[in-house]
């Protein structure tokens, strides 16, 4: 069973999350080497990971259409949710911060 070690960039759909791993390749001829990154969808079945956490993921049955990896691990927290309990209201975009307040944003036309 193969495992991937990767951050996660989006914490947005119920029970799920996106992962970006990052590998380095080696050019053929000049032998100089590059990041290349890819996004998988992984399974979080408590919604525990959130936006900037490094996280171990296995690989599972497919889940749906797209997701084929089961969020195992946390590897490291982010610094923005250790240091700010409201992170996790600003990641979702329904909130916003002015001067140490959170106000909903709320645009009437």
């Amino acid at each position: 069973m193969r495992t991937l070690q990767g951050t996660v960039v989006s914490a947005k759909m119920q029970k799920t999350v996106v992962v970006r791993v990052d590998t380095l390749h080696q050019h053929p001829k000049y032998g100089k080497y590059y990041r290349v990154s890819k996004r998988f969808k992984a399974h979080d079945e408590k919604n525990e990971y959130r936006v900037g956490d490094t996280i171990t993921m296995r690989e599972t049955r497919p889940l749906s259409k797209e997701k084929r990896w089961e969020a195992v691990s946390l590897v490291r927290k982010s610094e923005a949710t250790m240091d700010d309990p409201e992170a996790e209201s600003l990641e979702s975009g329904n909130m916003k911060q002015e001067s140490g307040e959170v106000k909903p944003l709320i645009h009437n036309s």
